[in-house]
């Protein structure tokens, strides 16, 4: 029992022959994470009952971290699930400082181009939906907003996969984000909405495996 457990968990983890000879075929899963840098430029527009006013934002350089695990549903065509956590510094000459984390989860989706046995181009989409965490450091004070968030992003990307099935890969996406909040002081509602341009590049790796077969029962 012990030995077939610790069979279960090499092919799932480093178990090259279980896969056929493509990576992307049909019944085949992927699980991954990608590490990412980028820029993004924003739009920021404001109403209330009595002001409407828009104007570019701040621009600024983030980082990301990105979980996903996939499924593929046909040869080369993958869908499946991911999370998102974007953190952001900004320099701003009004606000001073700014500090930015977006956590999204989403569903996916990878369409392979195989070159060879072990090397692809792919096109990915992916939707994200969750919320903003800022703080604003105005005049000395500390503010928190939490602002839901939006964001959609497609990109191509390139992979080569080594013999124990792992792919390294790199992805050049871009990335459109909505976020709108709602604040009230001295009995003004305000609604701010921020539009968000994004172009990143990441790296990662992926583990691409097949189905484990069940365990017979009496063994």
């Amino acid at each position: 029992m012990k030995r077939k457990l610790l069979q279960v968990v090499w092919m799932l983890f480093f178990g090259a022959g279980m896969l056929s000879a493509q990576i992307s075929e049909q019944g085949n899963f992927v699980l991954g994470s990608t590490f990412g840098f980028s820029t993004a430029t924003s739009k920021i527009s404001k109403n209330s009952a009595d002001t409407d006013v828009s104007g570019d934002g701040p621009s600024s350089t983030q980082i990301s971290f990105a979980p996903n695990v996939g499924y593929f549903v046909l040869d080369n065509w993958s869908i499946g699930i991911g999370m998102s956590y974007t953190f952001s510094r900004v320099e701003d000459p009004n606000l001073n400082n700014i500090e930015d984390a977006n956590l999204l989860f989403g569903p996916f989706t990878r369409y392979y181009l195989p070159l060879e046995d072990d090397k692809a181009f792919f096109l990915q989409a992916d939707f994200g939906f969750g919320n903003a965490t800022d703080q604003l450091d105005v005049g000395g004070g500390l503010e928190t907003i939490k602002t839901n968030i939006f964001a959609i992003g497609i990109g191509p990307g390139f992979t080569i996969v080594s013999n124990e099935a792992i792919g390294i890969e790199a992805l050049l996406k871009y990335n459109y984000a909505r976020s709108d909040f709602d604040t009230e002081a001295n009995g003004v509602r305000e609604q701010t909405v921020t539009k968000t341009n994004q172009f990143d590049f990441s790296i990662g790796l992926q583990f691409y495996f097949s189905r484990v077969a069940p365990a017979r029962v009496g063994e």
